[in-house]
């Protein structure tokens, strides 16, 4: 008998029919889950190494329709050394990819996948140096504008319809209205995440 495939061995296909996009109501208790998540995360690295932690994504927006997977933005400094505390998020049940086109250091760490499908709270941590990254504005702009959040979640409605199995068409067809309202909200809120703030 053949042995079931580990995911990394897997063509993007299969993996987009193990876990296909699947949108819930929001859920209050997943502010909570990143607030337990968010503590490990800063006791394996270390609060010295991050400059930032913050909970991105539409889990972070009220009354937001989402996929029920808690997106973490982890900001390291400069001189923070990922290869000292990669081994215990691997203890703790995460894939840890090497991601070359994402911003230094090229780390995405995901927990809640496995080979029979979704299993657990899923969690995508994104590892990144420091910086005035987009994901934050365009959270921010759905927390002050509820209508702007209610046609992006029509949005994802009928995507998720389109691309149930198909993990970079349902992300393409959104980057047009994410650019767009990124941009209003990097206009209406000023420079406000560039900065590093004094510890």
């Amino acid at each position: 008998m053949n042995k079931p495939k580990k995911l990394m061995e897997m063509t993007n296909q299969e993996l987009w029919q193990l876990f296909p996009i699947i949108l819930k109501e929001h859920d209050s208790d997943w502010e909570k889950q990143y607030q337990i998540e968010s503590a490990r995360i800063i006791d394996w690295v270390g609060a010295e190494s991050i400059a930032r932690i913050s909970h991105i994504g539409s889990t972070a927006v009220p009354n937001l329709i989402a996929k029920p997977t808690i997106d973490i933005l982890l900001e390291l400094k400069s001189d923070a050394r990922p290869a000292d505390w990669l081994g215990k998020f691997e203890n703790a049940g995460y894939i840890v990819l090497k991601k070359t086109e994402n911003p230094p250091p090229h780390l995405l760490l995901m927990q809640g996948y496995t080979q029979a499908g979704f299993a657990g709270q899923a969690y995508h941590v994104h590892v990144r140096y420091f910086g005035d990254w987009d994901e934050l504005y365009f959270r921010d702009y759905l927390y002050a504008h509820p209508n702007a959040a209610l046609s992006y979640g029509e949005l994802k409605r009928n995507l998720q319809r389109q691309f149930e199995h198909d993990r970079d068409g349902y992300t393409n067809a959104k980057g047009e209205l994410i650019r767009k309202l990124t941009l209003q909200a990097r206009q209406e809120f000023g420079p406000k995440y560039g900065k590093m703030k004094n510890s």
